[in-house]
This record gives structure tokens, sequence and C-alpha cells, in this order.
């Protein structure tokens, strides 16, 4: 439980910095237009922070949850998706505000490796289900 507790710290702090780079870049590079930096702080705080919060709550009520060899390939994929995700989006935001055009095969790269992480993100919840489908099963209502 304690280690769902300090990876939802991690990402509260992640999350909340992402916020203030997104509002301090911004102004100071006087940009006003819409970009993907903006969503950093709620992708942070609600997938990060909120996620494995909740999960704290699981691990506690589900006994031998964090011992399942699906919830250890969760954790590493969920976070390295998580990770990769936020990276792109901050490669892409920073590309936006300063105003980058991007070849065709530049914005296919970018828009490439995001969607790989994404697909590993949800492998990792696949991952989460199979663990607690199979502690779930364990418990007698």
């Amino acid at each position: 439980m304690k280690k769902m507790i300090n990876t939802a710290f991690v990402y509260m702090i992640l999350g909340l910095a992402a916020g203030v780079f997104y509002r301090e870049y911004t102004k100071l590079s006087g940009f006003e237009g819409l970009t993907v930096l903006k969503g950093l702080h709620p992708h942070l705080l609600a997938l990060g922070m909120g996620m494995f919060l909740i999960l704290a709550l699981f691990v506690k009520a589900l006994p031998g949850l964090q011992q399942e060899k699906s919830f250890g390939w969760f954790y590493g994929l969920y976070n390295a998706g998580l990770a990769g995700s936020v990276i792109m989006m901050i490669v892409r935001g920073i590309l936006q505000v300063q105003g980058t055009m991007l070849s065709a095969g530049m914005n296919a790269a970018v828009s490439g490796i995001a969607g790989v992480c994404h697909i590993v993100l949800a492998i990792g919840l696949f991952c989460l289900f199979a663990g607690l489908r199979k502690c779930a099963g364990k418990i007698r209502d």
C-alpha cells in the first residue's frame, strides 16, 4: 500500500509542476493559443495520482494483489506508458508554443510514439484487471 501512496505522491508533485510549467512557459513565450501542454496537469493528477490513490485502497482490500505477477506487469507498463505519453505531450506542446512547423514525417513520428505509449498504458490496464479479477475470485462474498 505504501508503494501506491508514494507513487501517487510523485505524480502529485509532477502534476502540480506541470501546471506551473504550462502557465509560466506560455506566459514567458507570449503564447495565447491552444496547446497540448494544458492537458499535462490533469493527466498527471487523474491518471497518476488519482489512479494510485484508488489502487492503494484496492491493495488494502485485496490481500495478495501486489504479489500477483500481473500486478507487477501493470505497475511497470502503466508507469512507462504514462511517462512516455506525458513526455510526448511535452514535446508536442513545446513545438506548438514555439510555432515550429513539423514535416509530415516528424509529425507522424511524434504521434506514433505517443500512440505506442498509449498502447503500453492500455496493456498495463489489462494486466491490472487480470490481477484484480484473480484476487477478487479468492474472496468469499
